[in-house]
């Protein structure tokens, strides 16, 4: 009967220790999804919104840019 209380110990002492490896595991692969490549997660993170006057902003300064380009390259 001892022998049987040993060996139930030890496969409780076992299972905690592998518990522990799984924690350290799962913790790794979550700070490596963090840092995955081109900023991809799979993390699901809220998708930034813009108003619509940043988009008109935004536009106009690309137009802008679009326009000096043209201008600079009809000029040579």
């Amino acid at each position: 009967m001892a022998n049987l209380q040993n060996a139930v110990n030890a496969l409780v002492a076992e299972q905690r220790s592998l518990q522990g490896q799984l924690k350290q595991v799962e913790a790794a692969i979550s700070a490596l999804r963090l840092v995955s490549s081109n900023g991809a997660s799979t993390i699901n993170r809220p998708k930034r919104v813009l108003s619509v006057a940043a988009r008109r902003r935004i536009a106009a300064a690309q137009r802008a840019r679009w326009a000096k380009y043209k201008a600079q390259k009809k000029a040579a």
